[in-house]
């Protein structure tokens, strides 16, 4: 059962995206990849716009956090505000958490931090 994996441990993923992703992905094996997931069921404009819009919310959430408390311990997110408009960064991480989420589910493992973050 995917329920136990906790995908709200993601950063960006809350309650209302786990529970949706939950229910909208029978199957997390059905999609080759992180990507196809993009793609097909999420953040992708010819995909499922509920998913598309708690991916945005929670990837702006995101952005807001680190843009009042640094993003420092982010160096991938720093460098993609120091280049993109908040907008565009927000989906490319949307994107980045979908890919996360898919990964979590596919491989039936919990969330952990990357390295990078947790030093």
């Amino acid at each position: 059962m995917i329920g136990h994996l906790r995908l709200d441990a993601i950063p960006g993923v809350g309650p209302a995206l786990a529970t949706a992703l939950v229910a909208s992905i029978a199957d997390p094996k059905a999609f080759r990849s992180g990507r196809d997931l993009d793609k097909l069921g999420s953040i992708s404009k010819q995909g499922d716009r509920y998913l598309r819009s708690l991916f945005t919310a929670g990837a702006l959430a995101v952005i807001r956090y680190a843009k009042i408390h640094g993003t420092d311990h982010r160096p991938w997110l720093t460098r993609l505000l120091a280049r993109r408009p908040t907008k565009v960064a927000a989906i490319a991480l949307a994107n980045k958490l979908a890919r996360m989420a898919w990964a979590m589910m596919a491989r039936n493992e919990r969330y952990q931090e990357p390295a990078a973050l947790a030093a």
